[in-house]
C-alpha cells in the first residue's frame, strides 16, 4: 500500500473519505456520472457493510448513499483490471435489495438504484469511456423490464468521443493528477490535497496498515504451518504404501480413526 501522502483519489481509503466527507462534492460528481439532477442526501455512508447473514458472504461498499427520492447510489473504485465486475455488480445489486427488504420493505417498495464503478482501464475493450446497463428484451429491446436498476462502468481507458468534456477532464485528473479548468476537478483535487494534511486520517491509514501487514503474516504463518503439516502427512502416507508400516500405525502417528487415515490417504493419491 502507498504511503499516506502518496495517495490519490484512486486509492480507497482516500476515495472514501473525500466523497463521504464533502457531500457537495458526491452529490456533484454523481450527477456528473448519472447525467441528471440528483435529490439532497438523506444518508451518505463510506465502507458501509451489508451481512445478510452470520455465515454468509457480506459486502461493504464504498460510498454508499441514498437521496430524498429513494433512491440508492453504489459508487465504487476499482482500479484491478481482474475483479469480474459485471458479477460483483450483480452481486452488489442483490445485497442492496435484500438490505431493504431485511428492513421490512415489501417488493413494491424496493428503491431505484445505480451501481456505479469507476475505472482507470476499459473493463469492455470497446473505447467507451462510460458503459450504462439496463434489463431489456432480448427478443424486442426497445422494451425494458423496468427494474429501475442501472448499472454503471466509468472508464478512463476509453478513447471514443462518448462523454462531455468535463467528465473527460475527471477521468484525466484521475488517472495523471493534471488539474483541468473544471471546477469540480479543482475542488476534487483541493479535497486530495487536505486529507493529505489530515493527521487523525493518516493515524487512521497507518493502523490500518498495520492491521493489514499482521493479518498478512498471520496468513502466511498458517499456511507455512499448513504446509509443515501435510508435508507430515504425505510422508506418513508414502511410508504406509511402501509397507514401511501398516494404516493402523499411520493413523496412530496422525492422530486420527484408521477410516479417516485410509480416507485422507485415498484422496491425497496414495495406494497400498
Amino acid at each position: 500500500m502507498n504511503k499516506y501522502e502518496e495517495l490519490s483519489f484512486t486509492d480507497d481509503f482516500m476515495f472514501c473519505k473525500v466523497l463521504t466527507t464533502n457531500p457537495e462534492l458526491c452529490h456533484e460528481l454523481l450527477e456528473l456520472i448519472i447525467g441528471k439532477k440528483v435529490g439532497a442526501f438523506a444518508r451518505l455512508d463510506q465502507q458501509k457493510p451489508i451481512e445478510i447473514t452470520a455465515d454468509g458472504k457480506g459486502v461493504r461498499f464504498d460510498v454508499y448513499s441514498e437521496d430524498d427520492q429513494n433512491v440508492v447510489y453504489d459508487c465504487e473504485m476499482q482500479t484491478k483490471d481482474n475483479s469480474n465486475l459485471p458479477k460483483r455488480a450483480r452481486y452488489y445489486q442483490g445485497m442492496i435489495d435484500l438490505n431493504l427488504i431485511e428492513r421490512g420493505a415489501d417488493y413494491s417498495e424496493l428503491k431505484k438504484s445505480y451501481i456505479i464503478f469507476i475505472c482507470p482501464f476499459d473493463e469492455f475493450k470497446a473505447g467507451l469511456h462510460k458503459y450504462t446497463f439496463k434489463t431489456c428484451c432480448k427478443e424486442l429491446p426497445e422494451i425494458t423490464l423496468e427494474d429501475e436498476v442501472t448499472k454503471i462502468f466509468l472508464c478512463a481507458g476509453g478513447d471514443a468521443d462518448d462523454v462531455s468534456p468535463e467528465m473527460k477532464e475527471f477521468l484525466e485528473w484521475m488517472v495523471s493528477g493534471r488539474q483541468g479548468k473544471t471546477e469540480l476537478v479543482r475542488k476534487l483535487d483541493d479535497a486530495v490535497q487536505q486529507a493529505r494534511n489530515h493527521e487523525e486520517w493518516r493515524l487512521e491509514y497507518m493502523t490500518l496498515l498495520m492491521r493489514d501487514y499482521k493479518m498478512r503474516e498471520e496468513g502466511r504463518e498458517e499456511g507455512r504451518l499448513e504446509g509443515r503439516e501435510e508435508g507430515r502427512e504425505n510422508e506418513i502416507f508414502l511410508s504406509v504404501q511402501e509397507g514401511d508400516y501398516n494404516p493402523k500405525r499411520g493413523a496412530e502417528k496422525l492422530g486420527i480413526t484408521e477410516d479417516e487415515f485410509m480416507k485422507r490417504m485415498n484422496a491425497a493419491g496414495y495406494k497400498i
